[in-house]
């Protein structure tokens, strides 16, 4: 079979399970401009990272890696295999920043992913947070920070009528905080370095500054 021909089979395959599993509609056409921009890392992600990833790798497909992901990395934290943890942390983690820039440089943005992109982000930041933020931090730290989560979805809930809104500027800048702030912490578990863990907690505290920003003042998630 030569490429091409493949290459077709794989689209129609791909196209057909993102009709009958991803398909479903929230905004009207077109769509906000703040969901389909194109940021500045995004750029970067496709000048480099993105060139690896082929077309029929849809950006909904990492966001149902990141949902897999979640109760794997439970299970390792509970189990104290940190160092497995760290990696499968990493793994998650890195599907979101790529899954956005996939969605948004390639024009593949569905309704679906605008949905469960946030959400997939919340559940992996929330169990980590209640497992590990609370164990080497301090359990307020972790509650804060899940209930500031539950707290922007309600705010977004209420402030826009039922509609979804996705994360705008402050909103994922509050996400990447989380991430280096909790890779960092578990990273600090792993070596043994109380300096890294200060450096944790202080991007975490950051984290929760954007998050009262994104709740009170940009309301975004």
């Amino acid at each position: 079979m030569d490429k091409s021909r493949f290459k077709k089979i794989e689209e129609k395959v791909t196209n057909k399970i993102e009709s009958n599993i991803f398909a479903f509609n929230i905004f009207d056409e077109p769509r906000p401009n703040y969901v389909s921009k194109v940021t500045f890392f995004d750029k970067i992600f496709a000048a480099t990272i993105l060139k690896l990833i082929p077309h029929y790798v849809r950006p909904n497909f990492l966001t149902v890696i990141r949902f897999i992901t979640i109760p794997f990395l439970v299970y390792f934290l509970i189990s104290e295999h940190y160092l497995t943890s760290l990696i499968i942390f990493f793994i998650s983690a890195s599907t979101d920043a790529l899954d956005g820039a996939i969605a948004r440089t390639r024009h593949q943005i569905t309704d679906w992913g605008i949905v469960f992109d946030p959400l997939a982000d919340k559940l992996l930041i929330g169990s980590v947070s209640l497992i590990v933020i609370s164990k080497f931090i301090n359990p307020i730290l972790a509650i804060t920070i899940v209930l500031l989560e539950v707290f922007l979805i309600i705010s977004s809930y209420v402030r826009f009528k039922g509609k979804v809104v996705p994360a705008k500027t402050v909103g994922k800048i509050k996400m990447i905080l989380q991430s280096i702030g909790v890779f960092t912490l578990l990273l600090s578990v792993v070596i043994v370095s109380p300096f890294l863990t200060l450096i944790a907690t202080l991007v975490l505290y950051l984290s929760i500054f954007f998050a009262f920003l994104s709740l009170f003042i940009y309301r975004s998630i």
